[in-house]
């Protein structure tokens, strides 16, 4: 029984210093910027053109872009 008081005594004193480092990461801002994650995403890869003179084709008349695929 006494291995019972040991287990949960211990287990509050984690839990305690884990909400510690949890008020410590908020007030120092850890989690302020929520929303450039989310967009950094989207904008990862860039178009990258072909110049037209690269290209055999007659008369150049046709412009090819590359864009990787997700």
């Amino acid at each position: 029984m006494s291995v019972i008081y040991l287990l949960i005594s211990v287990s509050i004193i984690i839990a305690i210093g884990f909400f510690i480092a949890f008020v410590v990461a908020v007030k120092t801002g850890q989690y302020d910027d929520d929303y450039t994650p989310s967009v950094r995403m989207l904008f990862d890869d860039e178009i990258k053109k072909v110049p037209n003179d690269k290209i055999k084709t007659p008369n150049n008349k046709i412009k090819i872009t590359t864009e990787k695929q997700i």
